[in-house]
Order: C-alpha cells, then structure tokens, then sequence
C-alpha cells in the first residue's frame, strides 16, 4: 500500500475517537432535547453534528482498514471490542437514559413512546448478537483462515482459504489464548494453525513435525525422528511454471500420507517469475542448474533437537521454501490456534484463470 495512502488512514483513524465521542453526546444528549423543543416540527440539525454522523462511517472504514495494514490485531480481538462496546451501550441506555428520555417526555407533555430512540443505542442492539454469536463461533468451534504464501505447497497453496478446527486443541478464550477446556493435543503430521513465538499477532500454517519429547533431526530435507527415518518416496518432478527442477516427495509422517517439494541443490530465488509462471506477484524459483546472476540462494536449513514440554516442531512441506521450526525454534502449546480440516473456498486474484473449483472441498491431508 503507498505510503501516501497508510498516512491518509492514519490520520482518518485518528480523527474516529472525537468524531464519534460528538456523535455519542449529541445522539444521546442534545438531539432528544432539540426533539423536545421542536415538538411535532422536525428538529434542525446543527452543521457540527450533521458533519460528523456524515463523516463518522469512513473513519470506521478508516479504522478497520488500518488494523488490517498493521496486522497486529486479529479479528477476534476487533469482535470483542464491537461486543463489549455495543453491549455496554446498550445496557445503558436499558438502564438509565432511557428512563431519562421517557421522564423528559412526559414533563413536556409528550408521549414518551413517540421519542425516537437513539441511533447509537438502535446500531448497538444490533450489532450486539452478531458480533458475539461470530465471536463464539470463531473462537471455540471454527474459524476461516486464508494460506498466505507457498510455504505448505503442494497441500496447500497461496490463495485457498480454509477451516480451522478450534477446539481440536481445546477451548481457549479469545484475545488471551488461555486454555480453559483440553481436548486434544497435537498428532504427528497433522497441519496445524498457531501464532509463531517471535510474532504472536500473527497465524502461520505448518505440519506437525515433532512433539514434546522427541528427538527431531531434518537433514537433506528428510525427517527423522526419534532415530527413526520418516519414509519418504520420490515421485518425480514437480511443475507448475513458478518452480523449475523440484522434486514431489510422498512422505508418510504419523498416519499422514501427504506430497512434500524438495530442491536436492540449493534452492534459487529470482525477483521476477519465471515466464512460464501464472501468477503475477510470484517470483522465480529454480532448483539446480546455472542461476541467474541476479538470483539469491534461499539457505538450506537442518535441525537436530530435542523437543521440550509442552513444545512442538513445526515444518512446512514446501522443504526448501518455508520459514519454520528449523529457523527459529519451537512453538508452545499456548501459541497453538486449530487444526486445518478443510478447503472452503480458493482464489488466488494474482493468478491468471481466477478461482480453482476443483479444490473446494478437499480435506486436508
């Protein structure tokens, strides 16, 4: 996003507090009395609160979208704020203004269900019992999620969205993670959603590699765990016009049969795609061969740890191009979101063909 437009947000954000706070007031406060005073006559709009209710709408726009620029507030977080906002509005008008609006009404004589209620209190009735049931929903049963990059490629690729099994971990509480019910725990090669340690406002996906207490060893792209080699057969290589040269594994870990990419050599990364590459924001990645002068080498990483308590290992199945355990180390039990179960829905808008209906549906492997 241009950075002329992140400080056009910025300052529109900013702006929502005092903006709205007037609104607030003269919804709740002013607007009944000028109400009162006009008797049946339509009561006159001061240009101050006529600018703001206007105005007020883009700078929510405003807000929502500079949250998603600076992707340190989940949704959940932004979902209990609308419900505890709402519902805190809502139970005073219950609760006091309204009994103040009614009296007003009837020491002038008027009837007091003729008063109109308050535009504030009408959204936050409303909005309320939707924002708490979706609150519910995503925090102890399901919760969509969108693959963001290539790193758990071919299972999954950038631009599927998915299920997320919340309660496959337990029930924890929204906003603070804590568990409050156990329910499971993490099985060897399951793909798993959780907030990485150096970024906790973030959710990454990855395939469980390794649990507490194992000894966990990747050399050459291959798992072995606990001394034990994860089977792994080489199917032949992989195509789809962004990669050149990888290989298609069939690893089986656990009771997960799934397909993994494996670049022998050290993997080549060019800024541009390939030519033969669909996707317009890709860029160009070439296993073996003579790179070109102006490619990077992605590092090719091994590990060789024990697993601690309550610690996991987390591997994506893209070996060569995929930021993981190997890099930074394990992921705690407290950072653990869900279990991926399903593709819901994929459209990558960068790749030429738009949506690919075939992968609606597919369970995760």
């Amino acid at each position: 996003m241009p950075s002329i437009v992140i400080s056009l947000i910025n300052l529109l954000s900013w702006l929502t507090l005092p903006v709205g706070l007037v609104c607030v007031l003269d919804d709740w406060v002013f607007r009944p009395r000028r109400q009162l005073a006009a008797g049946v006559q339509p009561a006159p709009e001061p240009a101050l609160a006529l600018w703001c209710y206007r105005v007020l709408p883009l700078l929510l726009v405003a807000v929502v979208a500079r949250l998603y620029e600076a992707r340190k507030v989940s949704f959940s977080a932004v979902l209990l704020g609308i419900s505890l906002l709402s519902g805190i509005i809502w139970l005073i008008d219950a609760l006091w203004l309204a009994r103040r609006r009614a009296a007003a009404a009837r020491a002038a004589g008027r009837d007091p269900a003729e008063q109109h209620e308050p535009v504030t209190v009408d959204y936050a009735r409303s909005f309320f019992p939707v924002a708490l049931a979706v609150l519910l929903v995503r925090s102890f049963l399901f919760e969509p999620f969108r693959i963001p990059s290539d790193s758990m490629m071919p299972t999954l690729r950038d631009g599927d969205f998915i299920l997320v099994e919340k309660y496959a971990y337990g029930l924890r509480l929204p906003i603070t993670h804590t568990k409050i019910l156990s329910i499971g725990e993490p099985k060897l090669g399951q793909v798993a959603v959780f907030r990485p340690p150096f970024k906790p406002w973030q959710d990454w996906i990855k395939r469980v590699a390794g649990l507490p207490g194992d000894h966990v060893v990747v050399r050459d792209d291959r798992l072995i765990i606990n001394g034990k080699k994860i089977p792994m057969v080489v199917d032949g290589i992989f195509k789809n016009g962004c990669y050149r040269n990888m290989q298609l594994a069939t690893e089986t870990l656990g009771t997960h049969v799934h397909q993994v990419l494996l670049c022998p050599e050290q993997l080549a990364v060019t800024e541009n795609p390939l030519p033969t590459c669909p996707r317009t924001d890709a860029r160009g990645y070439i296993c073996g061969g003579t790179p070109p002068p102006d490619a990077y080498l992605l590092p090719k990483k091994g590990m060789n740890a024990i697993v601690p308590p309550r610690d996991y290992v987390m591997i994506g199945d893209n070996r060569d191009n995929s930021d993981d355990s190997r890099f930074w180390g394990f992921v705690p039990q407290h950072n653990l979101v869900g279990k991926a179960t399903y593709i819901w829905f994929n459209w990558d808008i960068h790749r030429k063909g738009g949506p690919v209906w075939s992968r609606i549906g597919m369970k995760i492997k």
